[in-house]
Order: structure tokens, then C-alpha cells, then sequence
């Protein structure tokens, strides 16, 4: 489908919402612009760009079947306003479920538990600093379904199972899960915590422990993750892999001051890099903030660090 068709077909829901009598399944139409002037140095290379950090559209909504079951939907595309080519549409989570007092359940593609664990933990998610840098796990697979407990006294569970006949999953069934205590946010608890494990996701097996907290206007959090690469192709069959473990892990803090947030991350993974990010978001209004930050990637085995500076604009609808 080109980016005309899509952008009709959501415009269409959208105006057909709008005009809907049904007003117990609203459709939202949501999604953010996040672009960059940046300066980025990468392997020695240098670059300007104006970069779109995974600006995105999508709509959602959920439905009362009856008074204990309601039905759930998203449908997103991220927004690449950077690249030449004007198809410039990816998908992203796109699924429907089911929730009620059972907790909730959704099929189609989706976050990984293990990934959604994560929280708010990374302050430069989507930038040049994101985790997913030197960090196995943050994955997004089509061929999942999802089941989330209901809340025991602040603690869901959750568990992601993906088909084999994802073409990520190298021939095999993998399975993400999670357990989480508090809010992500930390607006309704003042701290957050997770762990979470990834079996044969994308070839890999992750162990992931987070936890972030409010302290006097501090934002703190840490992150430890284990990983291996348990499947792999030798020419073009898929075979298990006998890798070693590494271990890494990753400290954030942030600091508000009046409408300006500081914040900065280091992140180390064995055998891999390290990276340390400085930056600071002005807030113009609710969903709008300027951007600024410096990021800085060493690579194991590789002379020259990436640096990336940048300056811009998210807006969120």
C-alpha cells in the first residue's frame, strides 16, 4: 500500500469517527513529529542531517462488548520525514485484543514484554543514544500474542509468545516475559522495576533487570542485562550457536527545573561499546519541547567514536 492509499484510508476513519453516532468506540488518531538538525560523526565519517527519531501516526480505540469485556486496537506507522524516497511509511505496533478482569490479551504485532519492560528508564529512546544501540531485546515482531495479568497490589506479568513463522525468529517459537511493580511513569508510584526474560527472541536469550525512581527532583534509574545468541544462519540454515554471555548495563538521571529537563545516560555492554548521552528538553506547552543533546558511541575495536549533536522540535497530537 503507498503512502497516498494510507494516508486516505486513516483520514477516512478519522472523518468517519468523527461522524460516527457510536460514541462508546471512539477512534483517536494520535502520533508525534521528532526531528533533528544533527552533526554526526560515525566511523571517522562526517554528516549533516535533519533527521525524523521515529516520528509516527497511528490511530486506536477500544470498544464495550459488555460490562466485563471490551475490545482494543492500534494501528501505527512510523514516519520517516528524513528519507528521500516517499514511501516512506514502516510499521509499527499494530494489533487488536481482548481485556477485561482477567487482565488483557493481543495478537498481531507488537512491543516484546521484555521490551516494554524497560519503562521510561531510557531518556534518548528513539535518538542516537537509544538503548537498542548496544542492547539486544528491544524487539518489535509481527507474528506475536501477548498476555497481561491483571494488577496484584502494583505487580503485572506478562508474556509474549512469537511464531516461528516470523521471518525475525529464525524457525523458532520464542517466548518474552515480564514481571513489573509501580507505574512507568512514576506518577502514580515513585518507583518502577521489572524483570524480564527473552527465549529464543531473534536468535537471542536476554535476561533484563530495571528499576527508576523519584528522589527530590531527581529521576534516577539503572539497568543490568545478560545476553546470548543462542540460533544463527550458516549458509542459509539455521543452526544453534554456542556464544558467550555478556553482560552489560546502563544508569540514567534527569533533573526538572521549572519548564526545562536535564538529563543524562551511560550505557555499557561487554565485548560491544560503551555510550554516554548529555541533554536537556525545553517544554513549550504540553505536547510540544525543544530537543538538545550530545551523544558519544565507542565501539570495541574501533578507533573512532561516534558523536552525534543535535537540535530539535517533538511535537506530540
Amino acid at each position: 500500500m503507498n503512502v497516498f492509499c494510507k494516508t486516505l484510508l486513516a483520514s477516512a476513519l478519522a472523518t468517519a469517527t468523527l461522524a460516527s453516532a457510536h460514541a462508546a468506540d471512539p477512534l483517536t488518531v494520535y502520533g508525534k513529529l521528532n526531528i533533528t538538525a544533527q552533526s554526526n560523526d560515525v566511523n571517522g565519517d562526517s554528516e549533516t542531517r535533519i533527521q525524523s527519531n521515529a516520528s509516527r501516526f497511528g490511530v486506536k480505540g477500544a470498544f464495550e462488548l459488555s460490562s466485563s469485556l471490551e475490545v482494543f486496537y492500534t494501528i501505527e506507522y512510523e514516519v520517516d520525514t528524513g528519507d528521500d524516497d516517499k514511501e516512506n511509511f514502516k510499521a509499527r505496533n499494530q494489533f487488536v485484543g481482548l481485556r477485561g478482569g482477567f487482565g488483557s490479551i493481543a495478537v498481531g504485532r507488537n512491543d516484546t514484554m521484555l521490551k516494554q519492560s524497560q519503562g521510561k528508564i531510557d531518556l534518548f529512546n528513539d535518538m542516537s543514544g537509544d538503548i537498542k544501540k548496544l542492547f539486544k531485546g528491544e524487539n518489535r515482531l509481527a507474528q506475536t500474542a501477548t498476555y497481561v495479568t491483571p494488577s496484584f497490589s502494583g505487580v503485572k506479568f506478562g508474556v509474549t509468545y512469537v511464531a516461528s513463522a516470523d521471518s525475525a525468529q529464525l524457525e523458532q517459537d520464542g517466548y518474552s516475559l515480564a514481571a513489573m511493580y509501580g507505574d512507568k511513569g512514576l506518577k502514580k508510584s515513585p518507583i518502577y522495576a521489572s524483570i524480564a526474560y527473552d527465549s529464543d527472541v531473534k536468535g537471542y536469550q536476554v535476561a533484563r533487570a530495571t528499576v527508576q525512581g523519584k528522589i527530590a527532583g531527581f529521576k534516577l534509574g539503572a539497568m543490568y542485562q545478560q545476553e546470548e545468541k543462542v540460533y544463527a544462519y550458516d549458509n542459509n540454515v539455521v543452526n544453534p550457536f554456542d556464544g558467550d554471555s555478556y553482560t552489560g548495563y546502563l544508569l540514567s538521571a534527569s533533573y526538572t527545573i521549572d519548564a526545562i529537563v536535564l538529563k543524562t545516560q551511560y550505557q555499557d555492554m561487554e565485548n560491544k561499546g560503551d555510550s554516554w548521552s548529555v541533554g536537556a528538553d525545553y517544554k513549550l506547552g504540553k505536547p510540544t519541547k525543544l530537543i538538545a543533546f550530545y551523544t558519544n558511541r565507542s565501539y570495541e575495536n574501533i578507533e573512532n567514536d561516534d558523536k552525534f549533536l543535535g537540535l530539535g522540535i517533538e511535537h506530540k497530537f
